[in-house]
């Protein structure tokens, strides 16, 4: 048999570790192994029954053929619809909207559309594991760009200056920031803005956690600020993390309309859309008021063991150094002053982990920085309980230099 050689277009590309860390976890619990898993990055609550009857609904009424290439007119209505309440009211045009199979190919969308070889596109860093790897599919280059730890490992707009050079056209920012929680704040997010206005750099904000925010109301968002801040901007969107769905696959990038074209145009000869029947579920998720009440039963849920968390850290590990979640579900804390010769540590430490604790995290590697590990709170109260104590029980024994 021929060896297989692997075209240049993959010439950088790794599978996702986020990924493969979940397929192990769900792997070991199979052959029976007493497994906690606080890898995976999604809710642990089902899709809201509304939406689910309504996905179930379209398929007994046949919506089961070729969509719309960009989506349906009523999802894309529902959710301008849903980005418009959480923006004071903002005109959000539906068709400036490109519905996707989920954010990820929103924003790969995006980037393959915006940018191509000798782009340079800025990422802060930690970052989640797919942007650098769908900027370098695009045949751009990825540049992190460090966050500070004392700003809960954000980027000013001073550390993104100091990256810039003339081959820089885009930005990707995460907020709230997977995988560390941190939320950009309003002026932040409009300071950046207008610098990347400044140097005709094209914004991609990922938003995908906007309605998991523990503060008042949504996060933050580049739909808060005025027209001009999104004439070189994509917003992405979706019904994945909020909502409970990401096994239903959509996302949305809202764009400029040349842009949007060339997205579509792009998308037709990918995917040629998304599912019927997912679209008409996430219709309704976007548009009940009831789903609303879902949503926010959740975020509480998720508030609730952010604080667990948080004051068993505090209690039990109090030099273990974090970053405080104002978002999303995750925890990122700090890890290779733990380990002998405080090195990196944070792969090592997930592999002891695992191996002595039966405990699945992600390493800090994953994200750009390996002293560091990521752990998500998107469990069930028990199973987090059960997991922090095994968690705390490790972090002692490392303490105590024993294994």
């Amino acid at each position: 048999m021929a060896s297989f050689r692997p075209s240049p277009n993959l010439a950088h590309l790794k599978a996702s570790e986020t990924v493969a860390i979940s397929n192990e976890a769900k792997r070991r619990k199979a052959a029976g192994e007493d497994v906690l898993d606080l890898g995976v990055g999604e809710p642990d609550f089902d899709t809201p029954t509304a939406v689910a009857e309504a996905g179930i609904a379209a398929i007994r009424a046949g919506r089961t053929r070729y969509a719309p290439n960009t989506g349906t007119v009523e999802l894309r209505t529902a959710m301008a619809g849903a980005m418009s309440r959480m923006s004071g009211g903002r005109v959000v045009d539906p068709d400036r909207l490109v519905i996707s199979n989920g954010s990820k190919q929103s924003l790969f969308n995006a980037c393959f559309a915006l940018f191509g070889p000798g782009d340079k596109v800025l990422i802060p860093s930690p970052a989640w594991v797919s942007y650098p790897q769908i900027v370098h599919l695009c045949r751009a280059e990825p540049v992190m760009v460090p966050g500070d730890p004392e700003w809960g490992l954000k980027v000013s707009v001073a550390d993104l200056e100091r990256h810039r050079d003339a081959a820089t056209k885009g930005l990707i920012l995460c907020s709230p920031c997977n995988p560390t929680g941190a939320v950009y704040t309003a002026k932040e997010i409009a300071a950046i803005s207008a610098w990347a206005r400044e140097h005709g750099i094209w914004l991609i904000s990922d938003e995908i956690y906007r309605r998991i925010h523990y503060g008042a109301g949504p996060a933050p968002s580049l739909l808060d600020l005025d027209d001009a801040a999104l004439e070189r901007a994509v917003v992405i969107y979706g019904a994945s993390k909020a909502y409970a769905m990401t096994g239903w696959r959509i996302g949305g990038a809202y764009a400029p309309a040349e842009l949007v074209r060339s997205m579509a145009a792009l998308q037709s000869h990918t995917t040629t859309g998304a599912n019927q029947p997912a679209m008409w579920a996430a219709t309704v998720a976007f548009s009940d008021p009831s789903v609303d009440h879902d949503v926010e039963r959740m975020v509480a849920a998720f508030r609730r063991r952010r604080d667990y968390l948080v004051a068993r850290f505090q209690d039990q590990a109090p030099g273990i150094e974090y970053i405080e979640p104002h978002g999303a579900f995750y925890l990122f804390f700090r890890v290779d002053a733990l380990m002998p010769g405080g090195g990196p540590g944070g792969t090592a430490f997930a592999e002891r982990l695992m191996r002595e604790e039966g405990l699945a995290t992600v390493p800090g590697a994953a994200f750009g920085d390996d002293r560091w590990l990521r752990l998500s709170y998107s469990v069930s109260d028990l199973e987090l309980e059960a997991a922090t104590d095994r968690l705390m029980r490790f972090i002692g024994r490392l303490g105590e230099g024993t294994s």
